[in-house]
């Protein structure tokens, strides 16, 4: 069996759980609330966060050598993401595990710290 070292266990650990709050988030709490937590943007941004998340995961588990270049973009659309509920309001755990999912793929991904 693989072993993943302790840096990718924590990066797939962190997008599989922003994948999960961000899921549930949309298609519970924004569906229920409406209003601005279901303008199309905002919600095709959460369900992208989620599968880019979800799939991040995947492609580290499968040791995958696209996996680098997936958290590239799991990056950007987490910061999205965060900054979008972070404006709407009432999110702020799905704010916290995009920033977590962020940061873990930033280092996984050696992107330079943003600015």
């Amino acid at each position: 069996m693989h072993h993943t070292s302790q840096d990718t266990q924590k990066c797939i650990d962190e997008c599989l759980k922003c994948y999960q709050v961000c899921l549930g988030t949309a298609t519970n709490l924004c569906l229920e609330t409406g209003g601005k937590h279901v303008e199309p943007q905002h919600l095709r941004l959460m369900l992208a966060c989620a599968e880019v998340c979800r799939t991040c995961a995947h492609l580290m588990l499968m040791n995958s050598d696209h996996a680098k270049h997936v958290c590239a973009e799991c990056v950007d659309i987490c910061e999205a993401c965060a900054k979008s509920c972070e404006a709407i309001g009432g999110m702020q755990p799905c704010v916290d595990a995009c920033r977590k999912c962020a940061e873990s793929c930033r280092k996984l991904a050696a992107l330079p710290v943003a600015a």
